[in-house]
């Protein structure tokens, strides 16, 4: 069984205090078994956003993806930051709706190009919300996640409800949090990234999305 993981700092493993504690690594580990072999490839940067992800499936990632079982698509945080970013520097409101729609296009594009070029399970991943205490972020992160189970389901994908696993314990599992809030990102550093902790539980959580349902 191949794996492959798409996505951005998170999958390549940002903030993990090893490549090999990152989540893509430990989920290969988990399914590895005596009855089942896994090997595990990673597609992804940090900085990545929908459109960086999809150039590099497009350009990089075809001959990775034609020979996966499965694959998994994590990417939007670095889309989101930008924007929120720019929203706060500009003093203008964030721009959810072109957020969205630039969104929309490039996962779309990304789960046709592998339902295309594969026949790889594909399991989408939500995002996380590193900033729970800034309603903007809630609500910004309610609708990308609202969006990713609408595309998803357009194209029988699966859905693994990251957000769902640090609901409320970003604390403990996002390296360097202090606030949740947005203006925690301002300083320099930015708080979003699993820690070792963070990877553990979305591996042991995304593994029994990647198996094959008998």
């Amino acid at each position: 069984m191949i794996y492959t993981a798409l996505g951005d700092s998170i999958t390549f493993g940002e903030n993990a205090s090893s490549l090999a504690k990152a989540y893509p690594q430990l989920t290969v580990s988990a399914l590895n078994s005596d009855s089942r072999k896994v090997r595990g490839f990673v597609l992804a940067r940090s900085g990545w956003s929908s459109d960086d992800l999809l150039d590099a499936v497009i350009w990089r990632g075809a001959s990775m993806i034609a020979l996966s079982s499965v694959v998994s698509v994590w990417i939007g945080g670095v889309d989101l930051a930008n924007a929120a970013l720019a929203s706060f520097t500009t003093k203008q409101p964030l721009a959810v709706k072109h957020l969205v729609a630039g969104y929309r296009r490039n996962v779309s594009a990304i789960l046709t190009r592998i339902k295309k070029g594969s026949r790889a399970r594909i399991v989408c991943c939500t995002q996380y919300n590193p900033f729970p205490n800034t309603p903007l972020a809630v609500e910004a992160i309610g609708r990308l996640n609202r969006m990713i189970n609408e595309l998803a389901h357009s194209c029988n994908a699966t859905v693994a409800p990251t957000h769902t696993w640090f609901e409320g314990k970003q604390a403990e599992l996002v390296h360097g949090y202090r606030n949740g809030k947005l203006e925690d990102a301002l300083s320099g550093s930015l708080p979003i990234h699993p820690n070792d902790r963070g990877h553990r539980v979305i591996a042991a959580g995304l593994a029994p999305y990647l198996i094959p349902h008998k």
